[in-house]
Order: structure tokens, then C-alpha cells, then sequence
């Protein structure tokens, strides 16, 4: 079912950037440069997203990471402790 486009985007585009966008969008066999750009977003906008809110560590970082967190003679620094009373209360 094709869904009726009811938002829009307005950019303003250097010349250069608008030819190479043209050809860019003619060389995947789009339509329009709004076909181009809404295909560019569903392709990519997911995995920069994925990347936002994950964290890849190597073994070493995070061994180094436990052992941080299991250490009970260190203490949370007042601005830690600040920061996260404030992702407490955005709801994370």
C-alpha cells in the first residue's frame, strides 16, 4: 500500500553538489531527486542510528570495563553522579 507524502524537506544546494546529486540519482535509475534522497535516507538512516546507540569494545576494553565497575574503592565523580541522575529523569 503506497503511503500519500505529506512532509517536506527543503535544502538549499550548491550547484556542484546538485549536478552530482542529478547524475548520482540518474545512475540508480531514479525518477526524481526526491526518489534519490528518500532512497538514500531508507538505506542509510537506519544503520547511523544502530551506530548512535551501540558500543563495540575489544576483549581488553572490556575486561578493563568490568573491572572498573567492580572496583569498590572508586567512587562516581559529582558530575557523573549528576549526569546520571539527569538520564534518570529523561526516562533511560
Amino acid at each position: 500500500m503506497a503511503t500519500t507524502a505529506r512532509e517536506r524537506i527543503e535544502m538549499r544546494v550548491s550547484p556542484e553538489v546538485k549536478n552530482l546529486a542529478e547524475r548520482a540519482s540518474a545512475a540508480m535509475g531514479c525518477s526524481s531527486l526526491t526518489e534519490f534522497v528518500t532512497r538514500l535516507i531508507r538505506e542509510h538512516a537506519p544503520t547511523i542510528l544502530a551506530q548512535q546507540k551501540t558500543i563495540e569494545l575489544t576483549n581488553a576494553q572490556f575486561d578493563n570495563f568490568i573491572a572498573v565497575c567492580n572496583d569498590k574503592t572508586l567512587k562516581p565523580s559529582k558530575s557523573l553522579l549528576k549526569a546520571a541522575k539527569r538520564l534518570d529523569s529523561e526516562g533511560y
